[in-house]
């Protein structure tokens, strides 16, 4: 290994990232598409964001969302996405938000 190559992630070290950077995604797809209008938790309709369990209100609410709006959602985070982001996050971003 030479210095410019990082370190292979173990497959544990890749779940982690991965997981970590799909939950931080959909928190931030259950904010911009503003599902805490019908959430059914009160404090996440006070605080005006999600402030609960994220993959859970995405699965449940991003079939309200018409593809074509999730599908620019999804290039939207693509593009705000860094050149040099690792590959289990930009496994991550490449979710559609209806894929979780």
């Amino acid at each position: 290994m030479t210095k410019d190559t990082p370190p292979k992630l173990t497959p544990e070290q890749y779940a982690a990232r991965f997981n970590a950077e799909k939950a931080l995604l959909a928190r931030g797809y259950c904010d911009g598409f503003k599902f805490w209008r019908s959430c059914r938790l009160k404090f996440c309709r006070r605080a005006r964001r999600c402030s609960g369990e994220p993959m859970a209100c995405v699965k449940r609410s991003a079939a309200e969302i018409p593809r074509d709006i999730q599908w620019r959602a999804r290039q939207e985070v693509l593009a705000l996405t860094p050149a040099n982001v690792g590959p289990p996050e930009r496994t991550a971003r490449e979710l559609m938000p209806g894929s979780f």
